[in-house]
């Protein structure tokens, strides 16, 4: 035994990835269900929840793989929530 207490290598997190929440397709999904309701009711509200679904479902980056249904997300809800917030003040 070492006293060291180091690892050559990390721990891996398992086939199922962190486990600590939804997955990159379930929150893409979630986004774009809430973007497309947010043109129809509820777009101050559902209209960010939608960008941040879409960010985190992206990987918080804007680099490297993208997938087509987050970035739907991101968009169509950053467009609804200015929407949303144009119609409450003009």
């Amino acid at each position: 035994m070492t006293g060291s207490g180091t690892r050559k290598t990390p721990r891996s997190r398992g086939r199922m990835g962190s486990g600590s929440g939804p997955d990159r397709a379930t929150l893409g999904i979630i986004g774009l269900v809430c973007a497309i309701a947010g043109f129809f009711t509820l777009g101050i509200v559902l209209g960010p929840i939608a960008v941040v679904c879409g960010w985190l479902a992206m990987g918080r980056r804007w680099t490297g793989s993208r997938r087509a249904m987050a970035l739907v997300a991101l968009v169509l809800g950053a467009i609804d929530t200015l929407a949303a917030v144009m119609w409450t003040f003009f």
